[in-house]
C-alpha cells in the first residue's frame, strides 16, 4: 500500500515523497482514511510507530478541502512534543502553501499545546477554544504521567461538543478512561501491537541516503582495485645485506634526532592546542538560542495564539514520529 491509496490530496503526497516517505506504516495506514471521513477515533499504539504523521497528514488534508475557517487543537504532554508536531506541520504543509488560493476568512488557527500552557493562554485571553472543530489528544496516558489530567478536563469543558475527536495513547489506563468517556462518542477503535514499536525508523530510505551507500561502495571497490594492482605489481629487486645495514642505521639516527625534537617542542604544542580550544568556545555572551523559523512562519500563516509565537516553539526540537 502506498499513501495516494489512503485517500490523500496530491499536494501533501508531493510533500511525503519529497521527505523520502514510501509506505505508511500500520498505523498510519489505518487511522488516515477514518480521520478523513470524520470519524472519531481512539487509538492504541506504541512510541515509534509514526503516530504523529498519521493524523498530521489527514489533518492538513481536511483543512485544504474547506472553504471556511477551521480550528484545530493538538494537546501534547510537553512543550518538546509541541515543537516537534510544528515542524512536521511545516514539512508537510509545504505544497499547500504554495498551490492553493488563500480566501479571506478561510485560514485555518492550529493551536499546540500542553495543558498547562493552554489553560494559561486561555487565561490571558489569547486564544479562543470555544469554536474548535477537530481535537488532537496526543498522547492521553503520557499527559498523565505528567500529571496534567485536572489540566486536560478544564480544556475539554471549554470545547464545543459537536467536533470531531482522535485520541492517541501508549497504553490503556484506568485513570484516563473516565475522561475518554467524556470525550468520544461511539469511536473506531485501532490498537497498535508492539511489535511496531519501531517501525517508523524501519522505513523505507530517502533517495539521498541510497546515493550516499552507493557511493561508499564504490569508493571501496575502487580500493580493492587498488590492493590488487599492489599485491599484482612486479616485485623489485632486494638490496644486498650491506646496504639493509647501513639504510637500518641511517633511518636509526634519523629516528634519534626527532625524538629528542619532539620532547624539546612538546610543551609549545600543548599549550598552541589549548590556546586553539579555549579561542573556539564562544563567550556566555556570545551564546543565543536556536531559533526554529518553521514553527515561526506556521503560527503566522495559521495565525496561532493571534500571531505571536510563544517562547517554546522558538527553540528547534526533534521531529517526532
Amino acid at each position: 500500500m502506498n499513501f495516494l491509496e489512503l485517500g490523500l490530496n496530491k499536494n501533501t503526497i508531493k510533500a511525503i515523497e519529497e521527505n523520502g516517505y514510501v509506505e505508511p506504516t500500520t498505523v498510519q495506514a489505518d487511522v488516515i482514511p477514518t480521520i478523513l471521513e470524520g470519524k472519531d477515533i481512539f487509538t492504541i499504539a506504541p512510541y515509534g510507530c509514526g503516530k504523529t504523521i498519521s493524523y498530521i497528514l489527514p489533518v492538513i488534508d481536511i483543512i485544504s478541502r474547506h472553504n471556511q475557517e477551521y480550528n484545530i487543537l493538538i494537546i501534547t504532554p510537553s512543550s518538546e512534543e509541541s515543537i516537534s508536531i510544528s515542524d512536521n506541520f511545516a514539512r508537510f504543509n509545504k505544497y499547500h502553501d504554495e498551490t492553493e488560493t488563500e480566501v479571506e476568512n478561510a485560514e485555518a488557527n492550529v493551536i499546540i499545546g500542553s495543558p498547562n500552557l493552554l489553560i494559561e493562554l486561555v487565561e490571558e485571553n489569547k486564544i479562543d477554544l470555544s469554536k474548535i472543530n477537530i481535537l488532537v489528544v496526543d498522547d492521553i496516558n503520557l499527559i498523565k504521567k505528567n500529571k496534567l489530567l485536572p489540566e486536560l478536563e478544564k480544556i475539554l469543558e471549554l470545547l464545543p461538543s459537536e467536533k470531531q475527536n482522535i485520541i492517541y495513547t501508549n497504553r490503556r489506563s484506568k485513570e484516563t478512561q473516565s475522561i475518554l468517556e467524556k470525550i468520544l462518542k461511539s469511536p473506531e477503535e485501532i490498537k497498535i501491537n508492539k511489535e511496531k514499536a519501531a517501525e517508523a525508523n524501519n522505513a523505507p530510505k530517502k533517495p539521498k541516503q541510497i546515493k550516499k551507500e552507493t557511493s561508499v561502495q564504490n569508493t571501496t571497490k575502487q580500493e580493492v582495485k587498488k590492493e590488487n594492482e599492489v599485491k599484482n605489481s612486479p616485485k623489485k629487486d632486494k638490496p644486498s645485506h650491506r646496504q639493509e645495514n647501513n639504510v637500518k642505521e641511517e633511518n636509526k639516527a634519523v629516528k634519534q634526532k626527532s625524538a629528542k625534537k619532539t620532547k624539546k617542542e612538546a610543551p609549545v604544542a600543548k599549550e598552541v592546542k589549548n590556546e586553539k580550544q579555549k579561542s573556539n568556545k564562544p563567550k556566555k555572551s556570545e551564546r543565543v538560542s536556536i531559533i526554529d523559523k518553521e514553527a515561526k512562519k506556521l503560527v503566522k500563516k495559521h495565525d496561532s495564539f493571534k500571531g505571536k509565537t510563544p517562547d517554546f516553539m522558538l527553540k528547534l526540537g526533534n521531529v517526532a514520529n
